[in-house]
């Protein structure tokens, strides 16, 4: 059957830079749901395996969003992006087969999507996303705080870009698709240990380089 599958809390500090890394998501259909989202999704994977292109249809459009947000990551060109998405809900219809359930339907979908994006990194050397500087605050804070955080994620994103792929992947993973260490183990491929590690190493990383950026101690610790 051909497919086309292009797309139809504790700390008072008003400027913390991890809760500023957890704002300006894309909303997540998916996301504060827990256990019904998980079974909304395995029912529609089960329609997948009989051949139900709805059901796939519904899966696309439920993981688009979140797998773009994760591959831009990675990589920043859009079509490059694209690809690697499509490559990775192919194998999501082709072999749906192959999914056991020993992991959550995300995990199992997220670590293929990390793969083709590795791929597609080292098949054309693609340059890692800079990022945009112009993000719109979010409503609410006074104008002298909106303008903070527009600076400040501004130069999140900056240095968010100075992390190798797998550093950044870890971060994303963690603050943008709310993993645990063990789910991103198993989207990357590596012991939990060695994502601690990662999540360590870029935590640091991002405090150096946010000291540069902002000309002052950052607030990573």
């Amino acid at each position: 059957m051909p497919l086309n599958l292009r797309a139809p809390q504790g700390n008072s500090q008003p400027m913390s830079i991890w809760s500023s890394l957890r704002k300006k998501r894309e909303p997540d259909p998916t996301q504060g749901r827990g256990d019904a989202t998980e079974q909304l999704e395995l029912g529609l994977l089960a329609g997948v395996k009989r051949g139900r292109r709805a059901d796939f249809d519904a899966l696309y459009r439920l993981y688009h969003p979140r797998l773009w947000r994760f591959l831009s990551q990675l990589m920043r060109q859009p079509d490059a992006i694209e690809e690697a998405l499509n490559d990775t809900l192919l194998v999501v219809w082709q072999r749906a087969d192959s999914f056991d359930g020993r992991s959550k339907l995300s995990t199992w979908i997220f670590g293929i999507a990390y793969r083709k994006g590795l791929k597609a990194l080292s098949r054309q050397d693609l340059p890692v996303d800079e990022g945009e500087a112009d993000e719109a605050a979010d409503a609410g804070p006074g104008p002298e705080q909106q303008l903070g955080l527009v600076q400040l994620r501004g130069q999140l994103r900056e240095a968010m870009a100075e992390l190798s792929p797998e550093h950044r992947t870890v971060v994303e993973l963690c603050y943008f698709h709310d993993m645990s260490h063990g789910e991103i183990a198993e989207v990357v491929g590596c012991p939990p240990e060695t994502v601690k590690t990662r999540m360590f190493y870029a935590r640091r990383r991002l405090r150096l380089l946010l000291d540069d950026l902002a000309g002052q101690p950052g607030e990573l610790s």
